[in-house]
């Protein structure tokens, strides 16, 4: 068995290749090798520079990828691309090819996810460190031929372990999963997921929630990221070590849960579902004249809002309507402010209480109407779910329009009315995208 021992460098955000080094290995000793800069046609960043080394001028006369990809296509003919986070040097070098049309397809070997399986215990398989670990001598860290050759000696170290054949066999085996996962993740931990619905979280090494995302089979959706080639994914991947995640039971609880969860933690690769809008109350007071005004105002100063909407927009066009229809006054809905009397460019039905035309005990009336049929409208809802297990029930409570929470119960407990509820839901908090999810699955 023959493999080549790859490493590369790279721009970095748009992955265009800067360096690339290849050995061509045949268990016992290197038989080629392939090394040289490459210019990226684009320009290097100054961080890569400063990790690297390398530069725009250094770059500038070397071969382009398409000058030597017959080069990398021949030494690697019929062997196995081995690399240190495997994922990453072979997808690169992959999107290099689809760029020129061409197709790259090695079987490949993770000397990250060997490092793991056969020399356990380590407090880092980073290749700096676990060269040190191991007393591999590592020298121009960060340059494409220093990396491969280190990797060379760990992967002789590798072939050397007693356990090797079974474990390469397995890794090798294309129905595992060990060249599809992140290099840095234990396959244990992929194993746990279940094929159930839910919500899952990508961490890094410190612990750190990157990605949120929900599923109806966690197991499944998890496993379409490492499957998936666009940087996104290719980045989320190389910094995940470790996931974890919560059972929801049905498709709209695990959209409720990922929608809160991604606001309370904000991931960095979560570009979507991070906003919170602000959200507009409408609320009833009366004035020392007596006279009843409903208003509008940011629910966080609106303790218990009649009604709540998601924008100010639809907040004063609901006010416009029941103005008009109850021939309210403008200025008592706060339609218009500092005026002495209405004269709202679109509503002509007030009766005159602004100008003392008409009996505030009268206007007062029109006001408790409207009140009443806003909140006869809006009825109190509990949408019921499968739970997270077969023993009990999920359910999402509604009142007046407004996004409460969601709770579990357990099929044993006696539930007579909402109120009931209250023992067991999750308090959660309104918004516009929550309620977007409750209209599309509702």
């Amino acid at each position: 068995m023959t493999y080549t021992i790859i490493d590369v460098e790279t721009t970095g955000q748009s992955n265009r290749i800067t360096e690339i080094s290849i050995f061509k290995y045949d268990g016992n000793e290197i038989i080629d090798e392939f090394t040289s800069l490459i210019n990226p046609q684009t320009q290097i960043p100054i961080y890569i520079t400063t990790l690297t080394g390398i530069d725009n001028a250094m770059v500038a006369n070397a071969p382009t990828f398409e000058e030597v990809a017959q080069d990398i296509l021949n030494i690697t003919q019929d062997t196995i691309f081995v690399a240190h986070n495997v994922n990453f040097d072979y997808n690169v070098i992959r999107n290099e090819f689809k760029l020129l049309d061409l197709d790259f397809n090695r079987k490949k070997l993770c000397t990250v996810r060997l490092s793991r399986k056969l020399f356990p215990g380590f407090p880092s398989y980073s290749l700096g460190k676990l060269c040190k670990s191991l007393d591999i001598n590592l020298t121009d860290r960060h340059r494409a031929r220093g990396d491969a050759k280190a990797t060379v000696v760990l992967f002789d170290m590798l072939l050397k372990k007693d356990e090797t054949g079974n474990v390469f066999s397995s890794f090798l085996n294309k129905s595992s999963r060990e060249a599809t996962l992140p290099s840095h993740l234990p396959t244990a931990v992929f194993n746990a997921i279940p094929n159930t619905a839910g919500i899952y979280y990508f961490k890094n090494k410190v612990g750190e929630i990157i990605y949120i995302g929900k599923a109806k089979d966690l197991k499944k959706r998890v496993l379409s990221h490492f499957y998936s080639k666009t940087q996104k994914s290719l980045d989320m991947c190389r910094e995940t070590r470790d996931i974890d995640f919560e059972l929801a039971g049905s498709e709209l609880l695990a959209l409720l849960m990922e929608d809160a969860a991604i606001k309370h933690h904000y991931p960095k690769f979560n570009k979507q579902a991070k906003r919170n809008p602000k959200s507009y109350g409408i609320f009833s007071y009366q004035d020392r004249n007596g006279i009843m005004h409903l208003a509008f105002n940011p629910v966080k100063s609106c303790p218990n809002p009649i009604k709540v909407f998601h924008n100010i927009r639809e907040c004063r066009l609901f006010l416009e309507t029941f103005c008009s229809k109850y021939e309210l006054c403008p200025k008592y809905c706060h339609l218009q402010e500092g005026v002495a009397q209405c004269c709202h460019y679109n509503i002509k039905t007030c009766k005159g209480v602004c100008a003392n035309n008409e009996q505030p005990s009268n206007y007062n009336k029109r006001v408790q109407d409207a009140l009443e049929i806003i909140t006869k409208v809006e009825e109190h809802k509990v949408i019921k779910r499968k739970g997270r297990t077969s023993d009990e029930e999920a359910f999402v409570l509604i009142k007046n329009g407004v996004y409460l929470g969601y709770g579990f119960i357990d099929n044993t407990e006696q539930i007579n009315s909402p109120a009931d509820l209250d023992n067991f839901i999750i308090p959660q908090k309104d918004n516009l995208d929550v309620q977007q999810i409750l209209r599309t699955h509702v």
